[in-house]
């Protein structure tokens, strides 16, 4: 009988690569790993894995159990699901990935609603970038993603289902006291003296912003990197800098900042993600029909 905790070590294998990393991820060491994964080739009586140099990696058969297994514990989680509530009543814990300016405005008041609806029903919240919640979903380690359709460094294939659930418009952050902040939109290019504040590299908004930069005909001068909006609207608040953010984090009433429209607008399109190797299970499904009306107005955000 194949071993349902040998089977996510060996999807994990899959996604992520080495047996370090799935070591990492299981807190396991990669001995451990190593010969858990030995006793699933001696129990499927099947050679999952072989070396390349100091590497392993799945063989065909690896591949091909690896993808049956991610159906398998899907299946098995929704059963345990259905058991603790009949199928009836939302239950058990549903781990929900969400960018950074999503928790707060999207995935935190989500979990409130749902907390009084459906005590039965725990959602975890994991704060998961987009290039982050994707390889999380496929590895098993979340049920249920808020990400981008737009992050083309991370493609959403036919192993997932995609749920739009808003338009979010980015936006150019100034100093209130700038020359550009006053009424109207504004043109990129007339920034490209100024120094700019940014993501972390390599993540969404870093690479977009950069993109729209240099669409713009100008190489941009950073001189801040903050992984936190908070930390670029407090660096843009103190006049160091001008940045450019999503309508959800471009928080206009907690700081001194003012925001603008570009003259050619730019959205990212806000979708929730899950696997789709079964159907959602009663907790899966109670989340995205509390996430799917986001009553926000994004136009609101806009000073």
């Amino acid at each position: 009988m194949l071993n349902p905790w040998r089977l996510r070590l060996l999807t994990q294998l899959d996604t992520l690569g080495t047996i370090r990393a799935v070591a990492q991820a299981a807190s396991l060491s990669p001995s451990s790993v190593s010969q858990q994964l030995s006793v699933l080739e001696t129990e499927t009586r099947t050679q999952l894995l072989e070396r390349t140099g100091r590497r392993v990696r799945l063989t065909s058969a690896g591949v091909i159990l690896a993808q049956r297994a991610r159906a398998i514990l899907d299946h098995m989680d929704s059963v345990e699901a259905e058991l603790l509530g009949f199928g009836e009543e939302p239950s058990g814990v549903i781990r929900l990935g969400a960018f950074q300016s999503a928790v707060h405005t999207m995935a935190l008041p989500a979990a409130q609603r749902l907390a009084s609806r459906h005590p039965q029903l725990q959602v975890q919240l994991l704060e998961l970038e987009p290039h982050q919640s994707v390889s999380a979903l496929r590895a098993g380690e979340a049920d249920l993603v808020i990400t981008t359709t737009d992050f083309g460094e991370q493609p959403l294939g036919p192993d997932l289902d995609l749920v739009p659930l808003d338009e979010d418009p980015v936006l150019l952050v100034l100093p209130p006291d700038h020359p550009a902040a006053g009424p109207g939109p504004v043109e990129l290019a007339t920034l490209a003296d100024e120094p700019w504040a940014f993501d972390i590299p390599q993540s969404y908004m870093a690479n977009l912003a950069l993109r729209l930069c240099r669409q713009a005909r100008f190489e941009p001068r950073i001189v801040g990197r903050f992984s936190n909006y908070t930390l670029s609207l407090q660096h843009v608040e103190a006049g160091l800098a001008v940045a450019l953010l999503p309508a959800l984090a471009a928080h206009t009433t907690r700081y001194k900042v003012a925001t603008r429209e570009l003259t050619t607008p730019v959205s990212r399109t806000i979708t929730a993600a899950l696997r789709r190797s079964t159907p959602p299970r009663t907790a899966v499904r109670a989340v995205l029909d509390e996430l799917r009306p986001a009553p926000r107005t994004l136009s609101a955000m806009v000073s």
